[in-house]
């Protein structure tokens, strides 16, 4: 899965630009300011780490099905884990 950190603990700011930071493409551990936050595309992260963060009780994980997205919130980040188009088409 691919992991996108957006450096805000403001909900309503991530809400707001989250859909452009979905259609964005990032190369590998770039970084990007949308609207005054910070954006980075941190890398891939094993399938383990969304069951291993997800059970941790300062986690919020929220899911948008349409996109087979899921969003981790701790601390003063939201991680936005999308499924890799391999994984996807196959």
């Amino acid at each position: 899965m691919k992991c996108i950190s957006v450096y805000t603990n403001n909900f309503e700011a991530f809400s707001d630009i989250f859909e452009s930071v979905v259609e964005t493409v990032f190369e590998e551990h770039e970084e990007k300011e949308v609207d005054g936050i910070t954006v980075s595309h941190s890398g891939e992260v094993p399938e383990f780490y969304l069951e291993r963060m997800s059970q941790k009780p300062e986690v919020v994980v929220m899911k948008d099905k349409s996109r087979g997205v899921t969003i981790l919130q701790h601390g003063s980040v939201f991680e936005i884990l999308m499924p890799d188009l391999e994984s996807v088409l196959a």
